[in-house]
C-alpha cells in the first residue's frame, strides 16, 4: 500500500494498493482499454472499493515519480490501529508478468 500524489491533482495525496508492476499485463475494471501492459517506470494502483475508487482504472498507469511513501500502519481512529499486511485480491493478480 502506497501513498502517492494524485495524477490529476499533484497537491492531493492518495493511498492505493499496488496491483501490477512495470511489464505486467492487467485486466482493468472500467478503464478505456480492457487489458493494459504497465509501461516501464509505472505501476497500476487500485483502491479497495472497486467502482467507487479514484485509481488506475480512472487515470491509467502511475509514474513511479509520483510515489511519496509506503503505508505500514493504520493509526486513526485508535480502534483500528493495526499493521497493514501486503495482500493482493486473487481476482486482481496480473494476467502475465514479464520475466526479468
Amino acid at each position: 500500500i502506497l501513498c502517492l500524489r494524485s495524477p490529476r491533482n499533484p497537491e492531493q495525496k492518495i493511498i492505493k494498493r499496488v496491483i501490477a508492476l512495470e511489464g505486467d499485463i492487467i485486466k482493468t475494471i472500467g478503464y478505456k482499454k480492457k487489458y493494459v501492459k504497465v509501461p516501464h517506470g509505472h505501476i497500476w494502483v487500485e483502491g479497495d472499493h472497486h467502482g467507487h475508487s479514484f485509481d488506475s482504472n480512472a487515470f491509467g498507469p502511475v509514474s513511479l515519480g509520483l510515489l511519496h511513501a509506503r503505508a505500514t500502519h493504520i493509526l486513526w481512529p485508535p480502534q483500528r490501529w493495526q499493521k497493514l499486511q501486503p495482500m493482493l485480491p486473487p481476482e486482481r493478480k496480473p494476467l502475465q508478468r514479464e520475466e526479468e
